[in-house]
């Protein structure tokens, strides 16, 4: 999860030049503060999210994963901002044990669903080697927690989805990737667009990119 930035060890360039993929103390403060407050995001959208999926699944058996998204925005929002390796897992477990910790229905598969979708978010940012923050690669970083989400409960639970019908399935994970890449990538960018222009996020590239902007 760390890089040392001394001259003998490779570091990761982006447009702007090189720069060092080690966490600073900043770094970590920060993952925390985003991971607690899409927590409470991801409480808040409990009830409305999960009265919007019933409401599509009873339209369509698996047509409630468009309203998965909102709960895959964390890792989104972290790699975005931190943009160091482990960023979007951090932020999205954090999210989830909050969201777990205040209560929910799904207890501790919220912090199981928080890791698989985490994860899913980490592996598309670290597929461009943690140098490309533009709002395709959110998308695609949405669509990846989605796939996770997937994945997860395809074998979890009493009643995974994999005892389900091949049509069910394959709406439900055209339906969670359309969310994730909406809700979470293209939600999550703007977001992260919206908090830099307060100046929030000036000890990040997030922020002096958004000044460049100006």
């Amino acid at each position: 999860m760390h890089t040392s930035a001394s001259a003998s060890t490779p570091v990761a360039a982006t447009p702007s030049g090189p720069r060092s993929l080690r966490w600073r103390v900043v770094d970590i403060v920060v993952a925390a503060v985003l991971g607690v407050a899409t927590g409470l995001v991801f409480w808040a959208w409990n009830t409305v999210g999960y009265a919007w999926f019933i409401a599509m699944d009873g339209l369509t058996p698996g047509l409630g994963g468009l309203a998965v998204g909102i709960w895959l925005i964390g890792g989104v929002i972290g790699g975005l901002v931190i943009r160091k390796p482990g960023a979007a897992l951090l932020v999205e477990v954090i999210a989830a044990i909050v969201s777990m910790l205040i209560g929910n229905v799904w207890g501790v598969s919220t912090l199981l669903s928080g890791l698989v979708q985490g994860l899913g978010a980490e592996l598309i940012f670290a597929l461009f080697l943690y140098r490309r923050f533009t709002l395709p690669v959110a998308m695609l970083a949405g669509a990846g927690a989605a796939a996770g989400a997937w994945v997860f409960e395809l074998f979890y639970g009493s009643s995974p989805n994999i005892l389900k019908t091949l049509e069910f399935n394959v709406i439900y994970l055209v339906s969670l990737v359309v969310s994730g890449a909406v809700l979470a990538g293209v939600v999550g960018w703007l977001a992260v667009r919206g908090l830099a222009a307060t100046g929030a996020l000036n000890s990040f590239a997030a922020g002096r990119e958004a000044r460049r902007e100006v």
